[in-house]
């Protein structure tokens, strides 16, 4: 939860005792629950309103793909991974040789002809 432990949990609520005491203290948790509500609530009501501004060729729209990291795996690294995982290798098929062509094969160990005008 929040990356808190347990001792970290305790300390905040001994923190909260001593801050609010006992007496002000389920109204004050009482207030910061409302105060959640309405917050998520106004945010549900945010992100309805974008998605009924943007019509219905955005209905699959999510406001999270605006996050980088979610943009970029969502639209580059998913592809990605779909076309190395789900496709089978396909075996190469040998090049043919242009035609008329004389083809020289290289020999184990034999050194490829250089082309000192080629880049």
């Amino acid at each position: 939860m929040f990356g808190l432990g347990w001792m970290e949990i305790g300390a905040l609520i001994i923190i909260a005792l001593l801050v609010f005491g006992p007496e002000k203290l389920p109204q004050a948790a009482s207030q910061a629950g409302k105060t959640l509500r309405n917050l998520r609530r106004m945010a549900n009501n945010a992100r309805d309103d974008l998605r009924a501004g943007l019509g219905p060729e955005f209905s699959n729209f999510d406001p999270s793909d605006l996050n980088p990291r979610n943009f970029v795996r969502k639209h580059l690294l998913d592809d990605i991974d779909d076309d190395w995982n789900n496709k089978p290798q396909q075996e190469l098929e040998p090049v043919p040789a242009y035609a008329g062509a004389p083809v020289d094969e290289l020999g184990v160990g034999e050194i490829p002809p250089y082309d000192s005008e080629a880049t």
